[in-house]
């Protein structure tokens, strides 16, 4: 008979769920730790934000979701499930081709209770500590905290599925420090209407703050928005009456002027940072094995298993751009390895490829 591993699953995300439903099937037996109150992880919308806009304070009040109101996902429905789960095989009442955050959690929640998936997590639990027990890989403390309770559990095997879209990271602005306006990053962005008749700088082209500098348009004076892309020069968008796009910022000043490379310069009374997130794990207490550099998570081979620790421990969903849809055909692959001490041979061989093969966050221009 195969051998059953206890397996703690931390975070019930969409990553969380697709492998604690491979691990499950798989004959071990899994706890999922979820923060919240309840399962969906970023695509709980939740119209509270941080304490601090800019997720700078440490004492802040945490909101974990970065979804807004009118999001809706970049990937149209039928690469949006799992391979063997297909979105398109649900009805939620909407039509359109990209699904909205709504519909996305519907289907998270049908995912769970289809595979028997919520009697497994504890719900409104922190994980404050992941360590090796005694350095052995297949032996794992993990600490977490309930209404103030701490509760230790002893695990063989670890997978960390907590997301990476919390904790905001920032441009580096000469003269920001001086600024007299306020400044906000997308993770605590929900509706516009807070922008009415500001003139806003967005800060990042990515997805987001495309999106979201369309809507704040619609009750904004002006949106000007700042990319890395190389060659922008200063020019009004196509459509929109109020919309700029510019080059980087070259300097912001204590009188509230903005001014960019290519030479404009306004006068502004709203930053706005769509510039993406950091990788953090606060929790995990590794030696040094797995670190956190420069937004840099490694060593790790194929962006999930490092090479000294996994296969009992594993990151899943660290990738900024993944088709969801094959995120099933990666959780059962960790799943049929978690008995393994180690990684295949072949593997372990990459070990040096794998030390410079890092994650880092886009890199070609800000995403938020």
């Amino acid at each position: 008979m195969a051998q059953s591993l206890k397996v703690a699953v931390i975070g019930a995300g969409v990553s969380g769920l697709a492998v604690a439903r491979e691990l499950q099937r798989e004959g071990h037996r899994v706890v999922v730790y979820e923060t919240q109150n309840r399962l969906g992880g970023t695509w709980m919308y939740d119209p509270r934000v941080d304490t601090d806009p800019l997720g700078l304070d440490p004492n802040r009040e945490i909101v974990h979701s970065s979804i807004y109101f009118s999001l809706r996902t970049n990937s149209p429905r039928h690469l949006t499930g799992f391979s063997d789960y297909l979105f398109t095989s649900k009805q939620y009442g909407d039509s359109r081709n990209f699904p909205g955050h709504e519909e996305v959690l519907k289907f998270l929640d049908d995912f769970a209770k289809d595979f028997g998936l919520v009697e497994l997590i504890r719900f409104n639990t922190e994980v404050v500590r992941v360590e090796r027990v005694d350095s052995r890989n297949d032996e794992w403390v993990v600490e977490s905290r309930t209404s103030g309770l701490s509760t230790e559990d002893i695990f063989e095997a670890v997978m960390v599925c907590s997301g990476h879209y919390t904790v905001p990271r920032l441009a580096n602005l000469s003269g920001i420090e001086k600024w007299p306006g306020k400044q906000v990053h997308s993770h605590n962005y929900r509706v516009p209407e807070p922008f009415q008749d500001q003139i806003v700088v967005v800060i990042g082209n990515g997805p987001s703050g495309y999106e979201i500098s369309l809507e704040i348009a619609t009750v904004a004076k002006e949106v000007h928005i700042s990319s890395r892309s190389p060659n922008v020069k200063c020019s009004k968008l196509d459509n929109h009456e109020n919309m700029w796009q510019h080059s980087e910022i070259n300097n912001i000043y204590e009188n509230g002027t903005v001014c960019f490379q290519d030479g404009a310069a306004i006068c502004a009374d709203i930053i706005m940072h769509c510039t993406g997130y950091n990788y953090d794990f606060p929790f995990l207490q590794t030696n040094g094995i797995v670190t956190v550099e420069d937004n840099r998570v490694g060593p790790l081979y194929k962006h999930v298993f490092p090479p000294q620790l996994a296969p009992r421990l594993c990151f899943v969903g660290l990738p900024s751009r993944a088709i969801r849809r094959n995120q099933n055909v990666l959780a059962h692959t960790i799943a049929s390895l978690a008995r393994r001490r180690r990684l295949p041979p072949s593997w372990l061989n990459a070990v040096p490829v794998c030390k410079r093969t890092v994650i880092k966050s886009e890199e070609r221009d800000w995403v938020g």
